[in-house]
């Protein structure tokens, strides 16, 4: 989960805005959410649906969507009154789909609400893609959304609330840094009231643990397809470190989302 985040450009930003939203009114383009599948990509991997709507914090969609384009995907965004409204023919296409992560005033329950309220049959229609064999990444609030409450993609496991285990390493919903041992070797990384996943003895990849243990990032098996759940945010930017005077570890965490989508793909 994440803070709101506001990005304004100033007087001239929204004039241009304004004007740019009436030519397209003329040609009929703005405002258009289509039900169809997007065009193909000539992209190397293909096209990305991010989610992007209430149930997400402002920025948290747009910096998922970088980590996708910088990986070669095409990217465009899903969810009520944007590009794509959820269905199955929006998702047949896409290669990966990614839930981003949320605002910090929203519970997981609140988001699994908006979710499922403004997207009627999100549920089923994220399962059947996944096990049709479509690729799931869930970032922060999309990892816990992988569970239950939620898309209920871990099988017999489920996310929980990291700084409520034992033994957690950050014990507040503060924004911070948290370390983690991803792939044998300690790196900290921007974290706000992240997920752990308790996967039993179901068949995973773990690419990385918390200090204490719990699992913070993994990917694992679902019908035909994939899904990959991560509790930090390897997908932070500069400015979010900035914004709460951390220590930036955004290309540190930018390789480490490198290394989650490349697993996620891996066939």
């Amino acid at each position: 989960m994440e803070t709101t985040r506001t990005r304004s450009g100033g007087p001239l930003a929204a004039v241009v805005t304004l004007a740019l939203f009436a030519v397209l009114a003329v040609f009929g383009l703005a405002g258009c959410a289509s039900q169809s599948a997007p065009t193909n990509s000539p992209s190397p991997h293909g096209t990305a649906l991010v989610y992007r709507g209430p149930a997400a914090c402002d920025g948290c969609a747009e910096a998922a969507a970088a980590l996708l384009t910088r990986n070669g995907f095409t990217t465009h965004y899903v969810g009520k009154g944007q590009e794509y409204a959820f269905s199955a023919a929006a998702l047949s296409s896409a290669a990966v789909y990614v839930q981003p992560g949320g605002s910090d005033d929203m519970s997981v329950d609140q988001g699994w609400q908006i979710m499922r309220q403004d997207n009627p049959g999100v549920e089923e229609t994220i399962q059947n893609y996944v096990n049709g064999g479509g690729h799931f990444l869930g970032l922060c609030m999309g990892g816990y959304l992988a569970g239950n409450p939620g898309f209920d993609l871990l099988g017999s496991g489920d996310s929980e609330q990291y700084i409520a285990t034992p033994g957690a390493a950050v014990t507040t919903t503060d924004n911070t840094l948290i370390t983690v041992t991803w792939r044998d070797q300690q790196h900290q990384m921007y974290f706000q009231d992240g997920p752990a996943f308790v996967l039993d003895d179901q068949p995973a990849e773990v690419l990385a643990r918390y200090p204490n243990g719990p699992v913070a990032a993994a990917v694992l098996p679902l019908g035909a397809g994939r899904v990959a759940v991560v509790g930090p945010h390897p997908e932070a930017t500069s400015d979010w470190y900035a914004d709460y005077g951390l220590a930036d570890h955004s290309a540190e965490g930018a390789a480490l989302g490198d290394d989650l989508l490349a697993t996620l793909l891996k066939k």
